[in-house]
């Protein structure tokens, strides 16, 4: 049985996810979910960057600028959703930012009107 990658940490994410939810619910932009969440790290004083700016390089030339929602304590990538659309391009999105940057763990959070969801991608390779 494989460990849980930075259980106690995720934990927490999940649960200030939770907190967000069920403060100001669902039909919020990813911007008010966003700031609710950085609101929350600081408050819980979780280490974190925002819009952390990722370069995708081939030797020395820059192939593509991508940016993840959060990196926490330099271990966890978060990207944040309002909805269920394009959610296989999310995962895509973070599994393709996790191998890029050497990161073990993203967590994409998604508000839905169905309530908060939230799903562990894990980086072994």
């Amino acid at each position: 049985m494989t460990e849980l990658l930075y259980k106690d940490l995720s934990y927490k994410i999940t649960g200030l996810a939770y907190n967000i939810d069920n403060t100001i619910g669902y039909g919020q932009t990813e911007q008010t979910y966003g700031d609710a969440l950085e609101e929350l790290l600081k408050e819980n004083g979780i280490k974190y960057q925002r819009e952390v700016y990722f370069p995708i390089l081939i030797g020395d030339k820059l192939i593509k600028r991508e940016y993840f929602d959060f990196l926490i304590d330099d271990k966890i990538i978060v990207e944040l959703k309002i909805s269920d659309r394009n959610y296989k391009k999310a995962c895509t999105q973070i599994f393709k930012y996790l191998k890029s940057s050497g990161t073990k763990l993203g967590l994409i959070i998604r508000f839905t009107n169905e309530g908060v969801r939230i799903k562990r991608i894990p980086n072994y390779y």
